[in-house]
């Protein structure tokens, strides 16, 4: 089996959330060792591991002490996600020095114990105090050995800390409850967060389509915190405030410059890192569908692709880059896409540039690509860059390893079938070892891979996904935890992004809104988190979304939901059942097939005593469209910007109602004619009577087919 075939592949050492917003320290390099560690011990923690820690807690004031913490720093095996660091070192504070704040007792204290109604000296007094301290510091220091050396038996099963991320910072205060809204009054207990496979879990949020108002994002975070993210993975697009000028490339609903700062306070206190994705080569239709931009395409008709050879095309990226990053100053991860460059090498000025150079357009890619990266390392030091995987997949690991590009990002391998072919992915990533990558990243899907025009997110379809990664993933353990050769190359898996596709391109329509896919999310994080997705898994999904049933197969949850965004998924869901079940009883019913054809609509010719029953039902089904139309309007206008909610109604709901209310009137007006032939209605088109041929005098009727065809049925 080729999973077995993977040479020192291994996961684990799960980058550390980001520093909160107060710290000004630079993160500090993952250790390249880290992957050689006993792959069972690490997991058994059931943490990721981090780096720093957190202040160790003074202990009891009632014992009159307190505990002067060691300083931190981090060590092999103890990041902030291990039992071991989130305690500090030695638990409590177990490896510090002690101090009493009491002075020494005097010389000759009293041995004699205190009897009632005596008083007591105070030299004696000081003398039992003396004694309390020693003892409390025997047992703090018992505990806490204790702590250090059975880890998973004082493990806490529930709760969640910034330290179980991976985070070395203490948790900023939460959200306040007047921001967000009646679903955080609803939310009670707590969710457990073991965490089965140690790697980040990361949210996609596509921005480029249907981007949420902030006030939405602010009841979203702490349900993705709750249900196992780390980090949301923004791709902004025309959403971000470009100024000066790139100011053109915003969208007229786009995110302000303090709508940018307030997410990402969101996710901080909502401990979510957030990491901004950026497209520099493919799928860059956002800039260079502008006509200022159009001498930047790789080939002149299309918009999608870069020309990597065009004299702007590095300004460009610097300039947009820039204005990202500088909005974010405290990420410690930036996605710059690289995926999907079609027509690469189209293009005249390619085209002459692999004719001066002999190479190829794998090479094309890899000195672009090289270039991106190398600027944003030389500008942010310390910023580990990704990029999406499927042309990396396909070019030679010498070609890859020579270009440099490992020592700086790391490729984020997509695949969104429901079966996947682990053996095809084993090589892919024993190929990613050898070409010098040291972590991989996977990408598995939540919403928006089944279709284009998709409105409803098909569950058993991602959760099998979601299932299919951690064979994966446990494939890469199980080959980590094995023997194999000491100098082999070594990769390491850092993290699983769940994509969340809002648009295919930046052309195309709309998926499934994100509200309609959270039960979808809810159910592929939940079962990322415990490595498998079982009944306890099903119920807490259930729980913590408000639903009594989740049907997998149907796609379908029962119940009121108390999720952000809930009254959007049942109102898209009646929309859903509406044209699956009442237009196309429309469209099936016999009566309207045999007395209210599109012929009889057209010349209004009808029988009224036929079309009652049938009336009775076109009446039930668009009452129900219309009083759906406006609470849908309503509550898409709450999460949603004007622009998403027309541009949603337009391609779901209007093709459906406006053929309807073409219906409905017509069956008024064939009601009103009282069988009266009405005649076609002005500018309908007629057939001519002068272009119909007319029958001549000799015309006998039609003759049978078993008549022969040589006699003569029109004769004359």
């Amino acid at each position: 089996m080729a999973i077995r075939s993977w040479v020192g592949v291994g996961s684990g050492d799960t980058p550390s959330p980001p520093p909160h917003p107060s710290t000004s320290f630079p993160p500090p390099e993952l250790s390249s060792s880290g992957s050689r560690r006993s792959l069972p011990r690490l997991f058994a923690s059931n943490h990721s591991v981090g780096w720093g820690l957190r202040p160790s807690r003074p202990a009891s004031r009632s014992l009159g002490i307190s505990v002067r913490s060691p300083p931190a720093r981090p060590h092999r095996g103890a990041g902030v996600g291990s039992a071991t660091a989130r305690r500090g070192w030695g638990g409590s504070g177990a490896g510090g020095a002690w101090r009493r704040r009491n002075p020494a007792a005097p010389n000759g204290a009293g041995r004699r114990a205190a009897q009632p109604g005596v008083t007591t000296p105070p030299r004696m007094l000081q003398r039992n105090q003396k004694l309390l301290l020693q003892v409390a510091s025997l047992l703090l220091c018992a505990c806490a050995g204790l702590r250090l050396l059975l880890p998973r038996c004082l493990e806490p099963t529930s709760g969640r800390s910034w330290g179980e991320t991976g985070g070395g910072q203490p948790s900023p205060e939460p959200v306040g409850e007047s921001t967000l809204g009646s679903w955080s009054q609803r939310l009670t207990g707590e969710v457990p967060r073991r965490d089965e496979t140690g790697v980040m879990k990361v949210v996609h949020l596509d921005m480029k389509g249907a981007a949420p108002r902030v006030s939405y994002l602010e009841q979203l975070f702490p349900l993705l915190s709750r249900l196992g993210a780390d980090a949301v993975l923004i791709e902004y697009e025309d959403m971000f405030p470009f100024h000066g000028e790139l100011e053109l490339l915003r969208s007229s609903h786009s995110y302000s410059k303090h709508d940018i700062e307030r997410i990402q306070q969101l996710a901080a206190q909502n401990h979510l890192e957030v990491i901004p994705l950026v497209q520099t080569f493919g799928h860059f239709e956002f800039v260079l569908k502008h006509e200022k931009f159009w001498p930047l395409r790789e080939v002149d008709r299309y918009p999608s692709t870069l020309n990597p050879h065009a004299a702007g095309a590095m300004p460009l990226l610097r300039a947009l880059l820039g204005q990202v990053l500088d909005q974010h100053p405290h990420t410690r991860w930036l996605h710059v896409g690289a995926d999907e460059v079609f027509h690469l090498g189209e293009g005249a000025d390619s085209r002459a540039w692999l004719l001066r150079h002999g190479e190829d357009v794998g090479h094309m890619y890899l000195n672009h690509v090289r270039e991106v990266v190398t600027f944003l390392s030389w500008r942010h030091p310390g910023l580990r860059l990704l990029l999406w995987d499927d042309v990396l997949r396909r070019l030679p690991p010498q070609a890859v390893r020579e270009s440099g590009i490992p020592q700086l990002a790391d490729p984020m391998m997509w695949f969104y079938d429901p079966d996947l072919d682990t053996d095809q992915i084993g090589r892919i990533i024993a190929k990613y070892a050898e070409s010098g990558f040291r972590g991989v990243w996977f990408a598995s899907s939540f919403k928006g891979s089944t279709g284009p025009a998709q409105m409803w997110t098909p569950l058993s379809h991602h959760l099998s996904n979601q299932l299919s990664w951690l064979r994966v993933l446990r494939a890469m353990q199980a080959v980590s935890a094995g023997p194999h050769v000491r100098d082999a190359p070594s990769i390491r898996c850092l993290g699983i992004v769940l994509t969340g596709w809002q648009r295919y391109d930046h052309y195309s329509v709309l998926c499934e809104l994100l509200p309609v896919a959270i039960p979808s999310l809810a159910i592929c994080l939940q079962t990322l988190v415990a490595g498998e997705f079982t009944e306890v898994t099903k119920k807490t999904v259930m729980e913590l979304l408000g639903f009594q049933t989740i049907n997998l197969e149907s796609s379908t949850c029962q119940g009121d939901g108390m999720f952000p965004g809930a009254e959007v998924y049942h109102l898209v869901e009646q929309v859903k059942d509406l044209k699956e079940t009442g237009l196309k009883a429309l469209e099936e019913d016999s009566t309207a097939q045999g007395w209210f054809s599109p012929y009889h609509r057209k010349n209004r010719f009808g029988n009224p005593q036929n079309l009652e029953a049938f009336g009775r039902k076109l009446t039930k089904v668009s009452e129900a469209w219309e009083s759906l139309l406006p609470t849908l309007q309503m509550h898409l206008g709450v999460v949603f910007y004007s622009n998403t909610v027309d541009e949603w109604l337009e391609e779901y709901v209007l093709p459906q109602l406006e053929p309807l209310r073409a219906m409905v009137r017509d069956y008024q007006d064939l009601l009103q004619l009282k069988g009266k032939p009405g005649g076609a209605r002005p500018g309908e088109v007629v057939l001519n009577p002068q272009v119909i041929p007319t029958l001549g005098p000799g015309f006998q009727g039609a003759r049978s087919r078993r008549e022969s065809p040589g006699d003569d049925s029109f004769g004359g």
